[in-house]
């Protein structure tokens, strides 16, 4: 390695330098505030732990993405952390075991082998939180209008809330008893979103003609609740069993709306991210001029199975650092003091108090070239703030 090559950092890894790093930090401690006034306690899972642990359960999606290492006392594979909730699902299930209700929220970084997309970091400073032990709608009110909060007090600007449900899905796939193949190949066409590609794979495919055209009638419910309403209502007389789901995503969405009508919101049931993992609604925020989810969450039932705790639980989380960049948020800017190096007490206890004033005072020596609104001198044998006059012009 060369001289000039030992400055540079891996792809997908950036360090935070001044004044960026202040505002990520006051950003962290504004939002975990925030949660802490919604009843969630804050966990700090190891960020390094055992590999069959981490990847235990829902966690295996996560394999590719998880470094490895190995631990030089037990010789058994260790993995640093890439996503804070299979860990928090332990922590549910084993650790705390709460009865009733757990709730939980977390900001750490995590460590990718690979980017999640071209615009996201392979250290993503992970925040969000998660509610464990209710199944019902009010979950997913709450756990929405907590990343909403959280994304509002971020100062971010423009959102959009996109909203679809695994569950329906589900019920139509296993109404149409399709094959693990073709469910594979389905899933492949509904990323891509491309609605008469899969209506012709679910001609050519399916074989129960109510099935066939729920599939059809799904590959294009994308748009308003009031827009998707005569849609909702055939799926579910084709497909009894999307109907509860559907009936679900609508009663959601109408809460949701009602606490935040600034924000639009728009249902895309071909939107399956997490198919593997989630098990209800899945939910993504958007702002213009961004390719990627600034927050996204969903329902993960199964997460504390492995664990053994299987119980309801949902989630959203974001990468701090891309709300700080993506928001208006700005930290309080103190008043900078430059003070004498040395000096006798009374200098140190002046200095003290206006540190405890919320002052940011600097001990200035010949080498400092340091802005700053006062300095502190001696006048009449006491140290007095005197306010620096801008250079003219």
């Amino acid at each position: 390695m060369t001289l000039a090559d030992r400055w540079l950092l891996p792809d997908g890894i950036e360090e935070v330098l001044p004044p960026g790093a202040q505002q990520i930090e006051h950003l962290r401690r504004r939002l975990l505030d925030l949660m802490d006034g919604w009843g969630y306690d804050l966990v700090m899972p190891p960020v390094l732990e055992y590999l069959d642990a981490l990847l235990t359960g829902t966690g295996k999606d996560l394999d590719l993405r998880t470094f490895k290492v190995t631990d030089q006392l037990s010789g058994r594979m260790m993995g640093l952390s890439a996503d804070t909730t299979p860990q928090v699902a332990r922590i549910d299930a084993h650790s705390l075991r709460p009865e009733g209700i757990g709730r939980f929220c977390y900001c750490r970084t995590v460590f990718h082998t690979r980017a999640r997309s071209l615009l996201a970091s392979r250290t993503p400073t992970q925040i969000g939180a998660e509610l464990y032990g209710e199944a019902g709608a009010a979950a997913d009110v709450e756990i929405i209008s907590l990343m909403l909060s959280t994304l509002v007090a971020s100062e971010v600007e423009q959102l959009h809330l996109d909203v679809g449900n695994v569950g329906v899905y589900r019920a139509i796939a296993a109404a149409a008893a399709i094959t693990e193949t073709q469910q594979a190949e389905l899933f492949d066409l509904l990323k891509l979103k491309c609605a008469s590609d899969i209506e012709a794979w679910a001609a050519r495919e399916i074989a129960d003609a109510n099935s066939q055209q729920a599939l059809q009638l799904l590959a294009r419910a994308q748009g308003s609740v009031d827009s998707l309403s005569a849609t909702f209502a055939k799926i579910g007389e084709l497909v009894p069993a999307a109907a509860e789901e559907l009936e679900h995503l609508v009663a959601v969405c109408g809460q949701i709306a009602a606490r935040y009508p600034s924000v639009p919101v728009y249902i895309d049931l071909t939107e399956l991210r997490g198919y593997q993992y989630h098990t209800g609604l899945v939910f993504g925020a958007y702002v213009p001029g961004y390719g990627d989810a600034i927050a996204q969450g969903g329902r993960y039932d199964e997460t504390g199975e492995a664990f053994g705790r299987s119980r309801p639980a949902r989630g959203f989380s974001a990468d701090l650092r891309v709300l700080a960049r993506l928001g208006n948020f700005a930290p309080n800017i103190k008043s900078i003091v430059l003070a004498p190096a040395e000096g006798d007490a009374e200098l140190w206890a002046k200095v003290n108090e206006l540190r405890e004033q919320g002052m940011r005072v600097i001990s200035c020596r010949e080498q400092d070239n340091q802005p700053a609104d006062y300095t502190l001198q001696q006048q009449d044998g006491q140290w007095q703030l005197v306010q620096i006059q801008p250079v003219q012009g």
